[in-house]
């Protein structure tokens, strides 16, 4: 009489060996490890951010910015700008009024999650105390940050969170 095997759930099927689990382990871990390699890989090549390369100067830039922060509130400086697909407008008056003289406006449009993304914009005075750039502005979600100085000294600095549809 010839012996029959069964599997575990009773029915006449091909019988569980070492064998069959060792290659269930090792083919569920290559691809675990696979899906891992591409992830990561594709994860590492894409990163776009911001790195700090010294925490330690990074302290110090704050705490310079702190400062100037509180020396540009002192200004009381009213500056306004229109962020509009291919175009900024930028108006500044100090705390009198009056239109800003003698400065120089820098600005740029910072991508809030990949720096490679960043535009410089060019502005050109256009009035007093008026600046335009018409530039490749995108629609987008944007940080707008401006800049005046005069002589080389940073006076005034704003960074505000733009949309641009």
């Amino acid at each position: 009489m010839a012996t029959r095997a069964t599997s575990l759930d009773g029915t006449g099927g091909r019988p569980l060996t070492g064998r069959t689990v060792l290659l269930c382990f090792i083919g569920f871990f290559g691809v675990v490890f696979t899906a891992n390699f591409f992830l990561i890989r594709a994860a590492v090549t894409s990163f776009g951010g911001v790195e700090t390369e010294s925490s330690y100067q990074a302290g110090l830039v704050f705490r310079q910015e702190s400062e100037a922060a509180a020396a540009q509130d002192s200004l009381g400086w009213k500056v306004e700008a229109h962020v509009a697909p291919g175009r900024l407008d930028v108006a500044a008056r100090d705390a009198d009024g009056r239109a800003l003289s003698g400065v120089t406006l820098a600005a740029a449009l910072h991508h809030p999650t990949d720096r490679r993304l960043d535009v410089t914009l060019d502005p050109e005075r256009v009035g007093a105390g008026q600046w335009r750039a018409s530039d490749a502005v995108m629609a987008g979600q944007w940080e707008l940050v401006l800049e005046f100085s005069r002589d080389g000294e940073r006076l005034f600095r704003s960074t505000n969170r733009v949309i641009v549809r």
